[in-house]
């Protein structure tokens, strides 16, 4: 397989194909862990399991996102859009995009009023005492902004591109990000999907405009540190340093990697080509 500077021409297809892959991953290895732990199907799960079967989701989403990607291409670190980007330009389509964001939660929340919330917090042990609440704030402001953007910005999406043109592309991952944050956990958690889906668009609109993964994956970890900082007793504590943390790491990282092409279509999409 040949070295280029050309974007990633995956076949559109390759994104759906990744996720159930990774999904049929998950469900084999976490069903392991549960044998092997005694953990039984249908009961309450421990925090700690719930912990791993994250980490084992969060894995199998970036692993699946690499197989498919190598199936092209040799895979590199700027086809997933782990690219230097220009700083400024970068944090103002960020703020941008967290602004619009959280105007179209207040916005959604004042019109519809809806009652159902997530339970990730206290599903991965954050209010299980200060260990717990650690633990269960570094996967959601750190693993879960990474894994995550890698395989649905920096693969699904760019999948998607090489077929369909930006609002397309961006609405349907958008929804397949939403859905996946929604859980399936009853009809009455299907108010919280419109802002899941309206912030997986944005995140793939900020991606397009600034060609770099990381101020998404700032973006993600910004919006997990405000939703742990509410939603979990005493997860303020933990939000206003590991938050941080994750957003300067972020904005670093970029510094100290080399420009690297475009990984996404400068003129919309083009015919896939597998290689």
């Amino acid at each position: 397989m040949e070295q280029s500077n050309e974007p990633p021409r995956w076949p559109w297809g390759f994104g759906f194909a990744a996720f159930v892959v990774a999904l049929l991953a998950t469900l084999l290895l976490a069903g392991i862990a549960a044998a092997a732990l005694g953990v039984e199907p249908g009961e309450k799960q421990p925090a700690s399991f719930t912990v791993l079967a994250t980490g084992i989701q969060d894995i199998a989403l970036v692993a699946a996102a690499v197989f498919f990607a190598a199936i092209a291409a040799r895979p590199r670190a700027w086809h997933f859009g782990l690219r230097r980007t220009a700083f400024w330009p970068a944090v103002g389509w960020a703020a941008l995009g967290l602004v619009a964001f959280y105007l179209f939660t207040l916005l959604y929340g004042a019109l519809v009023r809806p009652d159902a919330q997530q339970e990730i917090t206290e599903s991965l042990g954050a209010d299980q005492g200060t260990l717990g609440l650690i633990i269960a704030g570094c996967v959601v402001m750190i693993l879960a902004p990474l894994a995550e953007e890698v395989f649905f910005r920096g693969f699904f999406y760019a999948a998607l591109r090489t077929r369909f043109g930006i609002a397309a592309a961006a609405l349907v991952n958008g929804v397949i990000f939403g859905f996946v944050h929604y859980g399936f956990e009853g009809l009455d958690q299907l108010l919280i999907l419109p802002p899941l889906i309206v912030l997986g668009v944005i995140l793939c609109l900020v991606y397009e405009r600034t060609g770099s993964l990381w101020p998404v994956v700032g973006m993600h970890a910004f919006n997990n540190a405000v939703a742990y900082a509410v939603q979990a007793d005493g997860g303020w504590q933990v939000s206003v340093v590991v938050g941080p943390l994750m957003i300067g790491a972020a904005m670093l990282a970029p510094r100290l990697l080399p420009p690297g092409p475009r990984p996404l279509p400068a003129r919309g999409p083009q015919p896939a080509v597998v290689r």
